[in-house]
């Protein structure tokens, strides 16, 4: 059987309902955008796409073997903008910082996957939650406006104790995101006191 599927690091309750606040605010200016729903967004890894099911337990040992000899560590979720750019706005999004240990993550993710046949990613790593897609540019200009408001806004930490491999099932509603295997960080890790770090 195939699936659609990615990679991704998932966010708490909190940092979601602000994230809420923040669409609602921005879906007042009736602006043609194809908002995402708070529940669904998520900082993507890797986009795999077309998956055979059958290579995922496979997947989660290799990817949970190389996840070990991380560090539980953090990510800041700030700010707000657009790609490609303010003048032609294509997507929204809410910003990532960019950091050490997310960028090794990233980078050792791409390198695994390609021994199971996917295709390594050519683009800079650019980390961020896509909150919406332009569709159309009715009341873009007034949105932009609302956005330049939000510009630097804190929306809090997020701490990555694992990632997660997830199923993208396109429904008449939308795109539906399931968890089908959770890779916890650093279980392979020992701390000062040489004890194994554990994950609940």
């Amino acid at each position: 059987m195939t699936i659609r599927s990615f990679i991704s690091i998932e966010l708490p309750e909190g940092i979601r309902r602000s994230i809420a606040d923040l669409i609602a605010e921005l879906r007042k200016t009736g602006a043609g955008v194809a908002w995402v729903p708070a529940e669904k967004v998520h900082l993507t890894l890797k986009f795999l796409g077309n998956t055979d099911a059958s290579m995922i337990p496979a997947m989660k040992e290799q990817f949970s073997k190389k996840l070990s000899h991380y560090n539980v560590f953090c990510i800041k979720i700030v700010g707000v903008g657009c790609f490609p750019s303010e003048r032609r706005p294509r997507v929204l999004w809410v910003g990532v910082e960019n950091s050490d240990d997310l960028r090794r993550i990233r980078k050792d993710l791409d390198t695994e996957v390609a021994g199971f046949g996917f295709a390594s990613e050519n683009r800079p790593f650019s980390p961020h939650l896509t909150i919406g897609r332009v569709r159309s540019q009715k009341g873009i200009a007034e949105m932009l406006k609302r956005i330049s408001e939000f510009r630097t806004a804190d929306f809090g930490v997020v701490e990555v104790k694992g990632i997660h491999i997830m199923k993208s099932e396109l429904k008449p509603a939308g795109a539906e995101h399931t968890s089908i295997a959770e890779l916890p960080i650093g279980t392979g890790r020992k701390d000062v006191e040489g004890i194994e770090q554990r994950t609940e």
